[in-house]
């Protein structure tokens, strides 16, 4: 009975387990079901907020590639300069538009391209992205990173070729651009707005002068585009170097147009105008070096003869000059109504064997409004910065440079000019009376004032008051072998000026009888140290000798 008992209390058990097992399987299936549901019913209501979009796009195909360029044909569509797509993203700008096939300027690497390969339109002209993203980064002309940051993250864009200022956008140019260097803020002042040609032999500072001027622009609320047109990766990452370790790259864009890509290096200055242009037209002043337009032109005249473009002079073709006066024409001081920006341009030239008559000189020279030409001779004899002050000039900056430096060396660059020509009489050992020995010694301390180290830009005060000592001949009673220390001991002083004399010399344009006394008192105190007896006791120099 026991056993028959136990075995009919067990099937119950075993029955219950079933049916739970069935509910819970019952309820699994219900829930599946209701996820299925809500799943395809979202993908229905989807599918019917979707609606298919078609674009259709204008493809070509390489007929022949070479060195930095394509022949593209089945494009009837595409204009001048307007930008090509390859495969792997290459781009390319159209630079020649035939009857039956387009010649396009590839930018970037192209190894990979093959005639046959399919291109597309991209519809609008080659652009460059613009924004204060830029200011202390270092790109390449198509906005690519070139140091170790991220990608810049702007939506604005700039086409890389636009429309020059009108003339009545345009407003006279009247505030100084320091540049730091007492030899051009004296004698060949720079306004912001102005072209000024810097241009000169291989290895004579033209560089330099560049540089130093964006150091100087520190606190001084100019932004700075520095354009490398071609150079070497090293000379670059030196340029970028000395920018940081100054302080300089936290208001300035570097961008490198290098390698032996001739279509980078033929964009590189129309982007970073077009960069400048941005903040100028955000009411910004900003200066742009273009380093440097020689190989710029070479780089266009290889794309043309390339691209069969008929040659002209030293085998550039016919609109050379069109090139760089479009680009140029660009740099301009905006009217008050469109926020009174300034975009500087300090274009950079090479010369060969100190010809200024060559054919890209000359064009740069009749664009620009200005030239500082560095002569080899000056460089040579280790005077730095090595500018010609006979052979330079700035036609619009003298109307920008502040009255009280006018003032202290209005007569200094007629006195320099007429040291070099009594100069180069006296070369050829003709008795001179003391007169003119007198104008020589003093013409000798004007070029030892004028010279100045790298990387050191002069304040305005330091400058007035350098100036100022010079005209007056203080620094005649000073030996030249002294004459650094002299300069160095006064620039060194000046912090010990009364406050307000200080303020006036930063900001005042004009120097009162009692401000002029108290500086030749506070100058000769100083320079006092290096004359006395060591004038005397100094070997006498040869006439040809240059310090």
């Amino acid at each position: 009975m026991s056993n028959q008992i136990n075995e009919t209390e067990s099937v119950p058990l075993a029955e219950q387990e079933t049916t739970n097992d069935f509910c819970c399987s019952t309820q699994n299936s219900e829930t599946l079901d209701d996820i299925l549901d809500s799943t395809f019913s979202l993908i229905q209501k989807t599918r019917k907020a979707f609606t298919p979009q078609m674009k259709a796009y204008e493809v070509g195909v390489i007929t022949h590639i070479a060195t930095g360029i394509a022949k593209v044909s089945g494009l009837p569509g595409a204009g001048y300069e307007e930008m090509i797509i390859f495969p792997g993203n290459v781009q390319g700008i159209v630079f020649n538009v035939d009857a039956d096939e387009l010649g396009v300027v590839l930018l970037g690497e192209y190894e990979h391209l093959q005639a046959g390969d399919e291109v597309r339109r991209s519809g609008h002209v080659m652009n460059v992205v613009v924004g204060n993203e830029l200011l202390g980064r270092v790109i390449n002309p198509l906005g690519q990173v070139l140091d170790d940051g991220l990608p810049i993250q702007s939506n604005i864009h700039f086409p890389i070729e636009r429309t020059a200022t009108a003339i009545m956008d345009r407003a006279p140019v009247t505030v100084p651009l320091q540049t730091g260097l007492i030899v051009i803020d004296a004698l060949i002042p720079i306004g912001r707005g102005q072209r000024e040609l810097i241009l000169g032999d291989r290895q004579t500072g033209k560089t330099a002068i560049a540089i130093d001027t964006i150091l100087n622009q520190h606190d001084k609320n100019v932004l700075c585009i520095y354009c490398a047109i071609g150079q070497r990766a090293s000379s670059v990452a030196k340029a970028v170097a000395t920018l940081r370790e100054q302080g300089a790259m936290d208001y300035t864009v570097v961008m490198a147009g290098e390698g032996n890509e001739p279509g980078l290096q033929y964009i590189a200055p129309y982007a970073a105008t077009s960069i400048a242009e941005y903040f100028m037209e955000q009411g910004q002043d900003v200066l742009i070096v273009y380093d440097d337009l020689t190989k710029h032109a070479r780089a266009y005249r290889e794309l043309s003869l390339l691209l069969r473009r008929p040659p002209g002079r030293e085998a550039f073709p016919g609109d050379i000059f069109y090139i760089h006066s479009r680009l140029l024409e660009r740099a301009t001081q905006l009217n008050k109504a469109l926020g009174g920006g300034s975009l500087t341009a300090l274009p950079i030239i090479e010369t060969e064997a100190q010809n200024l008559s060559a054919y890209i000189p000359t064009n740069l020279i009749s664009i620009t409004d200005g030239q500082l030409y560095l002569s080899p001779s000056l460089f040579e004899l280790g005077v730095l910065p090595a500018v010609d002050v006979g052979k330079s000039v700035s036609r619009v900056g003298g109307k920008a440079q502040r009255a009280v430096f006018r003032s202290v060396a209005g007569d200094l660059k007629l006195a320099y000019a007429q040291f070099e020509e009594l100069e180069t009489f006296a070369r050829f050992g003709a008795r001179l009376d003391k007169d003119t020995e007198q104008s020589i010694e003093h013409g000798r301390r004007i070029r030892a004032s004028l010279q100045q180290a790298e990387s050191s830009p002069m304040s305005v005060s330091e400058q007035i008051v350098l100036l100022l000592a010079l005209t007056s001949g203080q620094f005649d009673t000073v030996p030249l072998s002294q004459m650094i220390k002299a300069k160095d001991c006064l620039r060194s002083m000046i912090n010990k000026l009364p406050t307000n004399l200080s303020t006036r010399l930063e900001t005042s344009d004009f120097l009162t009888d009692e401000d002029r006394k108290h500086i030749i008192e506070f100058t000769s105190e100083i320079l006092a140290r290096f004359t006395c007896s060591e004038v005397e006791n100094e070997p006498k120099k040869s006439l040809t000798d240059h310090e």
